[in-house]
């Protein structure tokens, strides 16, 4: 496949097909590195549970995520971003499930640094947090938290989403007494905590991520190249009038889109149409 049929392909996968081609390519690279190099690349990565090794390395609050021990840990991750990214993605833009899942890396991280320097006895278990965990179960909670009454299919039986939900966090509920991964438990419900406090936020018509996003721009832009301004600038009003219809169009869209998420607040994700949840899958690949 040429370049330009690799690029076209990349562009069509949605945020969360990306994320995870870009979580196996590292995954990839690091077991290449482990068998050409003897040792592995998550060491300059992974998030330490120690305070002074974390403020040599703070890029690791995000960068871990990117890391997985072993192919059952990716593999599982990956699953579950994929179908709980699908469900989110039909709801909202990619912004949002940028915020949701990268906010959620990082809170799961903090749970993780805190954990570990406030209670001692954990200490024996965990020396660095790698996986993509608790960004997936952000996702996973906050889908579960917006639609909880919105039914999947789970091998031969229909689930309402909020019993998933239940699952997986009492799962890692359960486990942590009994030793083991305690950090990444830990980190599993900081996720969760995450996503279950920006879907219920947004109910209330709060964006706990905006000022995550306006971040997110405000870096972006140091590294976009300055555009030289040019000495005269001619404005047509043919050009006028199509700029003004296609902000009238996004304007409409925008609004009939502001109407079903406030529909699927109102009377949950099983009351649309049809014809409403065809425009919402459309909506979140066109985003």
């Amino acid at each position: 496949m040429s370049n330009g049929g690799i690029q076209y392909q990349i562009a069509r996968l949605n945020i969360a097909e990306k994320l995870i081609a870009l979580n196996v390519l590292v995954f990839l690279l690091d077991g290449l590195s482990k068998a050409l190099m003897g040792h592995s690349l998550s060491v300059w990565f992974q998030l330490p549970k120690d305070f002074l090794e974390f403020i040599g390395q703070p890029w690791s609050l995000v960068t871990y995520s990117f890391f997985h021990a072993g192919f059952a840990h990716i593999f599982w991750n990956m699953i579950m971003l994929y179908f709980a990214g699908r469900i989110f993605l039909n709801l909202f833009d990619a912004k949002k499930f940028i915020n949701v899942y990268f906010l959620g890396v990082i809170i799961g991280g903090l749970v993780f640094l805190l954990s570990y320097n406030v209670f001692p006895t954990l200490l024996h278990t965990n020396t660095a947090l790698i996986g993509a965990s608790a960004g997936v179960t952000a996702v996973l909670i906050f889908v579960c938290t917006y639609i909880p009454n919105q039914e999947v299919r789970v091998f031969f039986f229909n689930i309402k989403l909020w019993y998933v939900g239940a699952f997986f966090v009492l799962m890692d509920l359960i486990q942590i007494p009994y030793g083991g991964n305690i950090g990444g438990r830990l980190a599993h419900l900081g996720g969760a905590f995450l996503g279950y406090l920006y879907a219920r936020q947004l109910f209330k018509g709060n964006d706990i991520g905006s000022g995550f996003t306006k971040l997110r721009d405000a870096i972006a832009d140091l590294f976009k190249p300055r555009e030289k301004k040019a000495p005269m600038k001619t404005v047509y009003k043919k050009n006028t009038a199509a700029n003004s219809q296609a902000d009238y169009d996004r304007q409409a869209r925008q609004k009939k889109i502001d109407a079903i998420l406030d529909k699927i607040s109102k009377s949950g994700y099983e009351s649309l149409s049809k014809e409403e949840k065809d425009f919402l899958f459309k909506a979140g690949k066109e985003d």
